[in-house]
């Protein structure tokens, strides 16, 4: 684990990578998130970078690098959606959703775009995703998916963070699922107004679905046609 010093190093260090490899608008909303991002691999001794050539099957890796990895797989799926649904809106797509979906969709990719920069040589390759199930043409259809993939994110981060192991990365993990949440309101609430939660995801002692990785990668299944190993990712 590194000292306090050498944290703060790896950190300035992070950004500095990103200022210099990534345009200056997409520095800056990733700003927010680095800050608190370590050198991945703190914590994470083994040399399985988990990384594939793009098209092939994909192995998360291990330690916090394959959590991450996770998070990555999840982010790709839902970044992929939005831009599908942002490229071709449903018919009669009132301005005010399609101005809400866009802002969802770029938060995705932001997201997106952090892990791959920040895992670096260690991210897993793109996958290749479908929604085949879902009717792009149809309100009800569109943000009934969106609605299982903002549902299924927030739980995924719930059951994740207690697996990984830098802190800097469980803070960051926080960060990113409470946007998640507010996607996951925002939706229900185009769904059925003046809603934002529901017994399904929120139980009697008023806390959110957490699920593991192995329940989130089979409920994800029909929609990513890669295959995803997640083998190595620890469990406690």
């Amino acid at each position: 684990m590194p000292t306090r010093s050498n944290q703060g190093e790896a950190e300035l260090n992070f950004l500095d990578r990103l200022a210099r490899t990534t345009g200056r608008r997409t520095f800056l909303h990733w700003a927010g998130l680095t800050i608190g991002v370590v050198a991945l691999g703190c914590g994470d001794d083994d040399d399985d970078d988990g990384g594939t050539g793009p098209g092939t099957d994909v192995n998360l890796g291990t330690g916090d690098t394959g959590v991450l990895n996770y998070a990555y797989a999840l982010e790709q799926l839902e970044a992929a959606f939005y831009t599908q649904v942002v490229a071709s809106f449903y018919a009669g797509a009132p301005a005010a959703e399609q101005t809400m979906l866009t802002d969802i969709k770029n938060h995705e990719v932001i997201h997106r775009d952090f892990f791959k920069a920040a895992l670096g040589a260690a991210a897993i390759a793109d996958l290749t995703v479908t929604f085949a199930s879902v009717n792009l043409a149809d309100r009800t259809s569109v943000l009934s998916a969106a609605r299982t993939f903002e549902d299924l994110g927030v739980s995924a981060y719930n059951g994740a963070g207690q697996l990984l192991t830098v802190p800097a990365n469980l803070v960051t993990a926080g960060r990113i699922v409470s946007v998640e949440a507010r996607h996951a309101a925002a939706i229900r609430d185009l769904i059925t107004a003046d809603s934002f939660a529901g017994s399904d995801v929120i139980n009697a002692q008023g806390l959110d679905v957490v699920r593991t990785p192995t329940a989130v990668l089979q409920a994800a299944d029909p929609f990513i046609t890669t295959t995803i190993n997640a083998s190595g990712l620890p469990t406690a």
